[in-house]
C-alpha cells in the first residue's frame, strides 16, 4: 500500500470519528491562515524545454486548478489547466485564443518548506507514442474554435487536447485527472503517458493518440463551453472516484444552463472507469452568495471525499468561495434514469421534479471570510480534520498582449495557503 493511500485512509478515519449531528452543521467562523507561499514562475520555455519554443513572455501559472497531498508532508500534486488562453473580442465576436498552442498540460509536484515553495517534479502529459499533447480544442461543433494569440488566425483542432482541471493519485504511482472538453476522466501513468480517457457515450471523438472509451452518461456531453468536469475526489474505501461538473449542464440549451442552479455529481469505479452513481446538487443563489455576480458565474471547483457518500465541495465565483459538506446517502440516484435522457422534458436543469431528492449540504468553511485570500480559489486539499490547503488559478498571468505579441502580465501570482480551522470537518 502506497504512503499516499495510507495518508488518505488515515485522514478518512480521523474524519469519521469527529463530532456528528447538530455540531457538524455549525459553520466555521474564524479559520486562520498559517502559511502563504508564492509558487515559482519560470518562463514556459524553461518549464517545458523542447516542447515550448516561443512562450511570448508567458510564465508558468494555472497550476492551482488542482491540489492533492503528496506522500511527504508539505508536498502537493498540482495540475495546470490547458495552458495560457484568452477570450478577446474580435470583430464583435469573443474568440478563444491560445498564445502558446504547443504547451502541454502538466502535473507538477510542489514542495513547501520554511515558507518557500519549490517545483520538484514536472510531468507533461503525453500520447501513447511519447509525444506531448496540447491544450487545444478537440472537435468542431462541440468545442470552442481555437485561435492564435491575436484572435485572428484560426488554429487546427486537436483530438488529443485536454483542458485539465483537477488531480488525485491512483495509489499505484499514476494519476486520475478530470477535464472540461468532452468532458472526461483521464487515467495517467507516472511518466505522463495517458492510459485511458473516459468520455460521454456518443461523443464520437476520433484521431486521439491514446485509448478513448465511451463509458460516461451521454447527458454530460451537454456541458456548457468551458464548464465541464472541474472537481475530482477519490474514495479508496469505495474504490471509486467522485466527479462534479463546474456548472449546470446546458440541458436542453445554453440559456437553461446559465439560469440553472442544479449541478451533477458522478461516481465512477476506479477499476473500470464506468459510472456507479449520479446525484443532483443545488448550488447557492448568487444573490446571497455574491451579489456582484450572476447565477451563471457560480462554479464548483474542488471536491474531497471525507468518507463514503460524504463530500467536501467548494462553490465559488471569481471573488467568493465557500466549502460545504455534502451528504449523498439519501439523495436520488439518477444514473441510467429519465434524467440522463436529453429528451426528458422539463430537464433536471430546468426544473427539479418532486420525485428527485437533491444532496443535502451545510456550510463548513467560509473562505470569503478569511482575510487576504486571492481570487479564483480552485484547488482544495484536506490535510487533517482541522487543516486544509487552498490554491488559486492565476490564469498564467494572462492580461493582454502588446502589438509585438508579447504578454503584458496581469501581475497575479500563484499561491498555496494553509488554513487552520477552529473545528474539525464533520
Amino acid at each position: 500500500m502506497s504512503r499516499s493511500l495510507i495518508t488518505a485512509l488515515a485522514v478518512a478515519a480521523a474524519l469519521t470519528t469527529t463530532v456528528a449531528g447538530p455540531a457538524a452543521a455549525t459553520p466555521v467562523r474564524t479559520p486562520r491562515v498559517t502559511s502563504d507561499v508564492t509558487l515559482p514562475a519560470p518562463s514556459l520555455a524553461a518549464f517545458e524545454p523542447g516542447i515550448v519554443k516561443d512562450d511570448r513572455g508567458v510564465k508558468l501559472g494555472g497550476v492551482g486548478s488542482g491540489l492533492y497531498p503528496a506522500e511527504r508532508p508539505g508536498e502537493y500534486w498540482m495540475v495546470t489547466d490547458r495552458g495560457p488562453n484568452g477570450e478577446p473580442k474580435v470583430n464583435g465576436e469573443k474568440r478563444r485564443t491560445f498564445p502558446v498552442p504547443e504547451f502541454a498540460p502538466a502535473i507538477v509536484r510542489v514542495a513547501v518548506r520554511h515558507g518557500v515553495a519549490k517545483i520538484v517534479k514536472t510531468v507533461p502529459l503525453r500520447k501513447s507514442d511519447g509525444t506531448p499533447i496540447s491544450g487545444l480544442s478537440n472537435q468542431a461543433g462541440h468545442d470552442e474554435t481555437p485561435y492564435g494569440w491575436d484572435g485572428v488566425n484560426q488554429l487546427s483542432y486537436d483530438p488529443n487536447g485536454l483542458d485539465t482541471e483537477d488531480v488525485v493519485t491512483d495509489g499505484r504511482g499514476g494519476f486520475w485527472l478530470v477535464e472540461e472538453y468532452a468532458p472526461s476522466l483521464v487515467h495517467v501513468a507516472a511518466d505522463g503517458h495517458i492510459l485511458a480517457r473516459h468520455v460521454p457515450k456518443g461523443l464520437g471523438l476520433t484521431g486521439a493518440g491514446y485509448p478513448v472509451h465511451e463509458t460516461l452518461p451521454a447527458i454530460f456531453a451537454t456541458r456548457q463551453q468551458n464548464r465541464g468536469f472541474e472537481a475530482l475526489g477519490v474514495s479508496h474505501a469505495e474504490r471509486a472516484l467522485y466527479l462534479a461538473v463546474q456548472s449546470p449542464l446546458a440541458n436542453p440549451d445554453k440559456k437553461t444552463g446559465k439560469a440553472s442552479s442544479v449541478a451533477r455529481i458522478l461516481r465512477v469505479d476506479l477499476r473500470t472507469g464506468r459510472p456507479t452513481g449520479e446525484w443532483a446538487y443545488t448550488m447557492e443563489n448568487v444573490a446571497t452568495f455574491d451579489p456582484a455576480a450572476e447565477q451563471g458565474d457560480m462554479k464548483i471547483s474542488a471536491l474531497t471525499v471525507l468518507r463514503p457518500g460524504r463530500l467536501l465541495l467548494q462553490e465559488r465565483t471569481d471573488a467568493v468561495a465557500r466549502l460545504y459538506t455534502v451528504d449523498l446517502r439519501r439523495a436520488t440516484d439518477l444514473l441510467g434514469g429519465v434524467h440522463d435522457d436529453p429528451a426528458t422534458t422539463p430537464s433536471l436543469e430546468a426544473s427539479t421534479p418532486a420525485d428527485v431528492t437533491v444532496a443535502a449540504k451545510s456550510l463548513a468553511v467560509d473562505l470569503a471570510a478569511v482575510p487576504g485570500l486571492p481570487g479564483k480559489i480552485e484547488g482544495v486539499a484536506v490535510l487533517d480534520p482541522r487543516t486544509i490547503a487552498v490554491a488559486n488559478d492565476n490564469d498564467f498571468g494572462v492580461g493582454s498582449f502588446g502589438p509585438d505579441g508579447r504578454l503584458i502580465d496581469s501581475g497575479v501570482t500563484s499561491r498555496i495557503l494553509t488554513i487552520r480551522l477552529p473545528r474539525p470537518l464533520l
